[in-house]
């Protein structure tokens, strides 16, 4: 069971990212990231690959502040930086967050810090953006959300939620 955990910061350089397949040449980049906030985070790269999945589909470079998300349980290098598999990238968002973790059928996520109510005005989608016609319950979701309550855990309506199948 994948468990999500994120990187925030400033891209520094976005560069190909050699697989070792000639036909994937040009497919894959290699994203580094620099914390801002906390210098002594550091730098991480994010291997970006065509099935990333990237929120509002926006075409990021360097300059941009950007969070990534990856799986902590998947195996990666041993090198400094750390090279992570990024499983979405968020560009920075201001007044609005974005929680990427499974979330069981009271639509309470994995870790317990967020509990969604869905509204008519939330939008459900696939990946590829189409209307996603199922209960998001049970499932892994790509959460993009404004305000919370105060209570334990935080409760949202959510502006949109995509359904990662």
């Amino acid at each position: 069971m994948p468990v999500f955990k994120s990187f925030s910061g400033m891209i520094t350089a976005i560069d190909n990212f050699f697989t070792g397949t000639a036909s994937d040449t040009g497919c894959y980049q290699l994203m580094s990231v620099q914390n801002r906030a906390n210098r002594d985070e550091g730098v991480v790269n994010f291997v970006v690959s065509p099935t990333t999945y990237f929120v509002d589909h926006v075409m990021l470079q360097p300059g941009d502040g950007v969070t990534g998300f990856y799986d902590a349980n998947a195996p990666v290098p041993f090198i400094y930086p750390p090279q992570y598999r990024a499983v979405v990238m968020v560009p920075a968002m201001h007044y609005l967050n974005v929680k990427v973790d499974y979330f069981d059928e009271n639509l309470l996520s994995n870790d317990g810090l967020l509990k969604l109510n869905l509204s008519p005005r939330t939008h459900v989608v696939l990946e590829n953006g189409q209307a996603f016609r199922g209960n998001p319950a049970g499932r892994y979701l790509i959460v993009v959300y404004g305000p919370t309550t105060r209570s334990i855990p935080p409760q949202t309506s959510p502006e949109q939620i995509v359904v990662m199948c």
